[in-house]
Order: C-alpha cells, then sequence, then structure tokens
C-alpha cells in the first residue's frame, strides 16, 4: 500500500473510521478510484487500537498495520510504564512489532534500536516515528540473532516480547516455545546487554519461568484496570535465586496500585485470621499473580476470612491497600429473600464468589439477582466452613 496516504484515501479513513468494516466492503464499487480493500483494513486496525493506542488510532498521519500486529503491540499504558524502568544510553527492542515499546523507550534511553525482521512492518514502523517526530530510533529490518551477532555494539538494555503464537496460530506459554527461545539465547543477550527486560505472557508460571532463566533480578507483574497482561523479568549476568517482584496495576486515574514481595517473605508471613468486620479488602489480579496470598495481608495488618478466599477484613480503614475496598453493610446466608432484602425492588448488585462452591451466574439464577445497582455482594466461606454472602459498598 502506497504511503503516505493521498488525501483522498485519508478522506475515506477519516469519513468511515467508526463504520462496519464488512458493510464498506460491500460498498468498495462506490470508490472506483480508491484501494478500499487496503483502506478497509486501515480502518479495522484503528479500530483494534482504539482502546490499547487511542492517540495513535486517532492520528490520521499513521499507518497501520494488519490487525494481528496490533492485537500483539502493547497496549500505550504498558508501553508507557516499561519506559520507566529502563535508562542510559543504548537500548534494543529485538522484537520491534509494530513499534509501540520502541517509541516509547525513545522518551527515556538516548539511542533506541528498533529491530524487527517483517519488511513490510519495519518500513511502517519507519514511517510512522517520522510523523511521530522520534528521531532516536534506528530501524533495522533484520532477525534478532543475526543483529546481536552482527552488531558490534554492547547495549544498556536489550528488551524483548517473544512471540507466543505456533506455525497453528494457537497462543503459547512455555519460553521455549516462543519466537524467539530466550532460553536458547540467554548466553549472547548476557553477552550483548548489560540488562535484558523479557516480556512474558501472564499465564507463564513465575516459579517455572525464575528457575529456568536463572538471571532474574526484579519482575513486575503488571494489570491494567485490574486484567493482567503482561509478566516483565528483569536479566543481569550474576545468577538468582529469589528476586524481588513488584505487582503494579495502572488504574485509568492514572494511578498505580503497587506492592513488593518476594518469595522468602511470603513463606515467613503468618496469616490471621477473623470474621468480617468493617472492611473487605479483595488483592488486585497482579498481587494474586504474583504469588502475595499472606505477605499482602501482613503487610496492611489485615485479617484473613479464610485460608482459600484470599479476602481480608479489618475495623480500622487501609486506603493504600492494592486492590478494591469495601465497607461492610451485612453478612447474610446463602439465602435469595434475605439478600434481595438488602437491594431494593430491582434487586440488582454486583458479584463475586470467592472459595464458594457456586459460580456467578448459579448464583444469580438462584438468588434471582441481576446484574447492576451500587452494592456488591461477596459470595464466600467463614472460618467454620459455612457459606455468607457480605453485602458491601465500594469506597
Amino acid at each position: 500500500m502506497e504511503y503516505p496516504l493521498p488525501a483522498a484515501a485519508r478522506q475515506y479513513v477519516a469519513e468511515h473510521l467508526h463504520d462496519d468494516p464488512a458493510q464498506l466492503a460491500l460498498q468498495a464499487r462506490r470508490y472506483p478510484g480508491l484501494p478500499v480493500p487496503d483502506l478497509v483494513r486501515q480502518i479495522q486496525a484503528r479500530q483494534k487500537a482504539r482502546t490499547k493506542l487511542p492517540t495513535w488510532a486517532e492520528n490520521p498521519d499513521l499507518v497501520f498495520p494488519p490487525t494481528l500486529s496490533v492485537e500483539q503491540a502493547s497496549s500505550a499504558r504498558t508501553a508507557a510504564f516499561k519506559a520507566t524502568l529502563v535508562q542510559g544510553q543504548r537500548l534494543a527492542d529485538l522484537t520491534g512489532g509494530f513499534g509501540v515499546d520502541a517509541a516509547h523507550f525513545a522518551a527515556t534511553v538516548a539511542e533506541v534500536h528498533y529491530v524487527e525482521r517483517n519488511t513490510a512492518l519495519a518500513e511502517v514502523v519507519r514511517f510512522n516515528l517520522a510523523q511521530l517526530g522520534i528521531q532516536n530510533v534506528q530501524c533495522h529490518n533484520e532477525d534478532a540473532v543475526q543483529f546481536l551477532r552482527n552488531t558490534p555494539d554492547t547495549f544498556d538494555w536489550l528488551y524483548l516480547d517473544p512471540a507466543r503464537r505456533d506455525t497453528a496460530a494457537k497462543k503459547i506459554f512455555r519460553l521455549q516455545d516462543c519466537e524467539p527461545d530466550v532460553l536458547r539465547l540467554l548466553p549472547l543477550l548476557l553477552h550483548k546487554g548489560h540488562s535484558v527486560l523479557l516480556k512474558t505472557s501472564p499465564m507463564l508460571d513465575i516459579e517455572q519461568a525464575i528457575q529456568e532463566l536463572r538471571h532474574v533480578r526484579r519482575l513486575w507483574v503488571v494489570a491494567v484496570d485490574n486484567e493482567c497482561k503482561e509478566v516483565l523479568y528483569e536479566l543481569g549476568p550474576e545468577p538468582a535465586v529469589d528476586p524481588e517482584r513488584y505487582t503494579v496495576n495502572l488504574l485509568r486515574t492514572g494511578q498505580q496500585q503497587v506492592f513488593r514481595l518476594n518469595r522468602a517473605r511470603e513463606a515467613r508471613a503468618v496469616a490471621r485470621y477473623a470474621e468480617p468486620q468493617q472492611y473487605l479488602y479483595e488483592p488486585n489480579v497482579a498481587v494474586l499473580k504474583a504469588g502475595a496470598f499472606r505477605s499482602v495481608g501482613t503487610a496492611f495488618e489485615l485479617l484473613k476470612l479464610h485460608q482459600h478466599s484470599h479476602l481480608y477484613t479489618s475495623d480500622t480503614l487501609r486506603p493504600e491497600f492494592p486492590g478494591r475496598i469495601f465497607r461492610i453493610h451485612a453478612v447474610e446466608k446463602y439465602d435469595g429473600q434475605a439478600l434481595r432484602a438488602h437491594l431494593g425492588p430491582e434487586a440488582r448488585a454486583h458479584v463475586t464468589t470467592r472459595n464458594f462452591p457456586d459460580t456467578v451466574a448459579e448464583f444469580r439464577h438462584r438468588t434471582g439477582i441481576r446484574e447492576g445497582g451500587d452494592l456488591y455482594l461477596f459470595a464466600t466461606t467463614n472460618l467454620e466452613g459455612k457459606l455468607m454472602v457480605l453485602v458491601c459498598e465500594k469506597l
């Protein structure tokens, strides 16, 4: 496809940016002078990027690759966070993709090298970086391993986000099944980079990754609005056993919920238990993914409702807790009539089940409670092994 897009093509994309791509494809004959199939793909990619890359999606000067590259790209919020973790004179992004990470690294590192073996994608990124006014990124249309072996340079940081799809386009999560194979490549990475930042799927087992990589100095479990997005591992030249773990939940307000732990402190933490008190605390998904099942309670002097529920309570408000906080209005049995008495005539509430035999759908079917409203119901189990439902208001 030609780019920059001609004026008529840019106008077509702008006018139809929010339209149904399938309908646009059917109407292609109405625009005989335009490459409508290519422009529809541009619109599809921009629509896909609307949430994760809002400013890029609305920028008429940029060109978008196929939607798969957009799906695999970091979001602007996670890329901006990663940029805060690196510094120095020289960084190489060895799995460049759509260039989102490289563009953000350019704000904190003096010289960024974008490496991408897909020629068409590399050309799109080179063009887009120019449109964005980013001048300190050098683009290399090259395989990552060849780039490292051929370059005489060393780097303050190497960044990798290995492809997590096999030849059948199924998602895979083991390190050795990704491309490039980080475990096989590790000696070269540590030779060429003073530090390595590795992004993996949140589905990858953290303990297994630490054991296999052997050189993990720190790691970050990153969530966006309580949805776990990625795990980042910082690797260094010296072997490490028990790296510090940071859980980070990026909120739409711009704030971050951060908690720090390691395996030794988690093992030493002793949970204390109690019946529900005035406040209820639900850890965010990053905390749970990192394995902070006891240390998060002791750090904030909270009491656990049950060994397996991972819900906490206190009579003193702990506003810095990394998760959601609720005020408990009532503790009820698992009884629809008793619960609906708290909800008014519409019988609506948000429902969460933890350490509970029924799913949310089964809970709603049994109680007749619909989604919505201002109250939250937490269906769980008390210390005596009996079912209970906490009627709460979110703070």
